[in-house]
């Protein structure tokens, strides 16, 4: 399938390639970092197009004086506009087009990073895959979105399935799309969406996987390749909103879940009461202190980092523990490489390595190691 902009965009600059092919070079990316290992076939999509439900745009004012909104071009901050990408949900290209369209007839200016000037900055949608409502927030470069009734009011008759509208300010000169102050104009200021059956509560700051499809894939794998039983105990790092912790919960005797993010555990707990799941705990701490000041005595650990990886002070703390076994899920193989040298000096083998297609079209992939105390 062709795209007008894959090359100069980089979302998806593998757009022209046949799928199968990516999925073959994704896993020959993994074996280069992992020679020793018997890397797994990559679990792809059956349709991998439109797929992040996840999405932001950027606004520019264009030389004709029409506002145009789009992805910035690769390496730089100028805005490329995109009538419709391939990668993106359908339900949320069409609201960055009427949004731009209803905006453009106001006259509402483009923030401008340089002077400071201007009004629209972003867009970032999320879309529910289980219900298909959406989460629109509005960035702005100033303290007040002029018109914002008449804006939202005519967005929303246009696309009923938005069910909140968040206004977030944010005049930092900075590459982060969120400010940190922000008004709810229109509904609760979440919605839900869901996972094997459990409803997680998703707001402005919650971080939620960007292809849904394959969430549930990736989650499964690294569920099944943990074997929980009804006797374990699990130890989740980087717990988030309480995905993983909430799905292992169902398998295990307890779960207990850390996360540095104060939101992020607040609708962690809010998840787990919504649900009615009871065995799990959750604690707000940095990661490696919380290791350092606890006794690790859960025989199973997930740990689902950001793309810098566990760090040496947690994957030596976790060498320490002598833990069981560790289902490691990681969105950057560079980094979960270095991670599991480090476990490896501590008797930890590496039982199996599976990559997930989370980025379809794109040079990134995820992976999911097992790894397990060699017992002596």
């Amino acid at each position: 399938m062709k795209c007008a902009f894959s090359k100069q965009c980089g979302g998806c600059r593998w757009i022209e390639t046949s799928y199968p092919e990516t999925l073959h070079k994704k896993r020959k990316q993994v074996m280069k970092l992992f020679p020793e290992q018997n890397v797994e076939m990559v679990l792809g999509m059956e349709d991998p197009f439109h797929y992040r439900h996840k999405v932001y745009a950027s606004f520019h004012r264009k030389k004709d004086g029409h506002l145009t909104a789009g992805m910035y071009r690769e390496g730089t901050h100028r805005v490329i506009s995109t009538d419709d990408c391939l990668i993106q949900n359908e339900t949320a290209n069409a609201i960055i087009r009427d949004f731009t369209k209803i905006a453009d007839a106001m006259n509402l200016t483009a923030y401008h990073e340089d002077t400071g000037t201007g009004v629209l900055r972003h867009l970032y949608i999320r879309v529910s895959h289980a219900d298909g409502s959406v989460l629109l927030v509005i960035v702005i470069g100033q303290k007040v979105l002029p018109g914002s009734k008449k804006l939202v009011g005519q967005l929303v008759r246009m696309h009923p399935e938005i069910r909140t509208v968040i206004v977030n300010r944010n005049n930092r000169k900075t590459s982060m799309v969120l400010g940190d102050r922000e008004t709810v104009v229109y509904g609760p200021g979440y919605i839900f969406d869901e996972i094997e059956g459990i409803r997680f509560r998703i707001s402005s700051g919650s971080f939620f996987q960007v292809n849904p499809v394959q969430t549930q894939v990736l989650y499964r794998t690294a569920l099944d390749l943990a074997e929980l039983k009804s006797t374990d105990t699990v130890l989740d790092l980087c717990c988030g909103i309480g995905t993983i912790t909430l799905l292992a919960a169902k398998q295990a005797n307890h779960v207990t879940g850390v996360e540095v993010v104060p939101q992020a555990i607040q609708d962690a707990k809010g998840n787990a009461k919504h649900n009615g799941i009871q065995n799990v705990s959750f604690c707000c701490d940095d990661i490696a202190r919380y290791l350092s000041e606890h006794e690790v005595t859960e025989n199973v650990v997930i740990a689902d980092p950001p793309r810098a990886g566990l760090g040496k002070a947690v994957t030596h703390a976790l060498g320490q523990s002598g833990v069981d076994r560790i289902v490691y899920i990681s969105c950057n193989p560079v980094t979960q490489r270095s991670d599991t040298e480090i476990l490896k000096s501590y008797g930890y083998v590496i039982n199996r390595l599976i990559p997930v297609d989370m980025f379809c079209y794109t040079d990134h992939v995820e992976t999911v190691v097992l790894m397990s105390k060699v017992k002596e």
